[in-house]
């Protein structure tokens, strides 16, 4: 799949210290707030703004052609996801950090200083998150994620823990050369959970994840991708969000969890995985819910078993954090069932 259009940046930084990249679909109405964040950033560095336009189908690239020409465009012809955009934009950046964040966020004013300023006490390098808010209430959502055994993100609520098992990949700050060599985001992920993913990677190489105490960005959580969020006192998703999102979670378990213990996780989680499934589709009477989601999650492991066990191999192989250390950042509880009692069955739809 290749770009076919690339619209360089008028007056581009030719050292950015900082390279912000904004994978962009559809986010016409998003991208206004997002850039002003940007622009009013109290940053005595440079900094570039890279979009990568998925094959929007709105006036997305118009604007930023009319409204930012200091933007560097990258668009596809085809859509291509979120894990593709990224490393796509990371392989133009020309900053010694590359800030990931999404089109439908927008960062607090010292957002970018006050990741730089924590970025020098980390020498050896590590991956950071800030506090997110919710974009219309301001409700605090995290500060970074722990998980549970099933790779299941715990909000954490703590201002008091710097170290998480995972930074949001709306807003994750990472140094260029640790991108290059983890090698970003898994492609065939297409979007959800590639974070997860790329922070187990990490801390599994001895390198830290950390959310900050100060400053943060406010998200229109699941606004981009539909779900994600309570809708009243129900949750919602999409039957897509939901199979990509079990999916990677799962490939994502057996690659990443150390030693013998990731037989006795999987095997937990495939029994509870079914029984769920049949419950839903009892529950609900929709066969979609079994085809789409359930069947077709384990119908994909299957076929991609092969890339499974190679990228296994190759992550454990130089794997540098004990069991235990990897495991700190991992609560007992399954956060499906705190949700199943807090909301009750969630609503899947288109």
């Amino acid at each position: 799949m290749e770009l076919v259009s690339h619209y360089p940046a008028l007056n581009r930084p030719t050292a950015p210290l900082v390279s912000v990249c904004i994978a962009n679909y559809n986010g016409e109405d998003l991208l206004p707030d997002c850039m002003k964040s940007l622009r009013r950033q109290d940053a005595d560095f440079l900094f570039e703004i890279l979009v990568h336009d998925d094959a929007s189908k709105d006036g997305s690239i118009e604007l930023l052609r009319s409204d930012y020409p200091d933007v560097e465009i990258l668009a596809s012809n085809e859509n291509a996801g979120f894990c593709i955009a990224n490393n796509r934009m990371a392989a133009h950046a020309n900053g010694q950090y590359i800030l990931l964040l999404n089109n439908d966020a927008a960062l607090y004013v010292d957002a970018l200083s006050s990741f730089l300023a924590e970025s020098k006490k980390h020498p050896d390098g590590a991956i950071l998150t800030l506090p997110q808010f919710d974009w219309k209430t301001g409700k605090l959502i995290d500060r970074g994620s722990l998980l549970d055994p099933f790779y299941n993100p715990i909000p954490n609520f703590d201002p008091e823990r710097s170290e998480v098992a995972m930074a949001i990949g709306a807003c994750l700050w990472i140094p260029r050369q640790m991108w290059n060599r983890l090698g970003g985001f898994p492609d065939w992920f297409e979007s959800i959970a590639e974070d997860m993913w790329l922070c187990c990677e990490a801390r599994l190489a001895g390198i830290s994840v950390h959310s900050l105490d100060s400053s943060g960005f406010r998200h229109r959580q699941g606004f981009s991708f539909g779900g994600n969020k309570p809708e009243g006192s129900k949750l919602s998703s999409t039957y897509r969000r939901r199979r990509l999102s079990e999916r990677n979670k799962m490939q994502t378990l057996i690659v990443m969890t150390p030693s013998r213990l990731m037989w006795v996780l999987l095997l937990s989680h495939l029994l509870a995985f079914v029984v769920e499934g049949v419950i839903l589709l009892a529950i609900k009477r929709e066969k979609r819910i079994w085809r789409d989601i359930y069947y077709g999650c384990l119908q994909d492991i299957w076929l991609n078993r092969a890339r499974i066990r190679t990228e296994r191999d190759r992550i454990q192989g130089r794997r540098i954090r004990s069991a235990r250390s990897f495991l700190s950042q991992f609560r007992a509880m399954p956060r499906k069932l705190v949700l199943f009692f807090r909301y009750g069955i969630p609503k899947i739809t288109d």
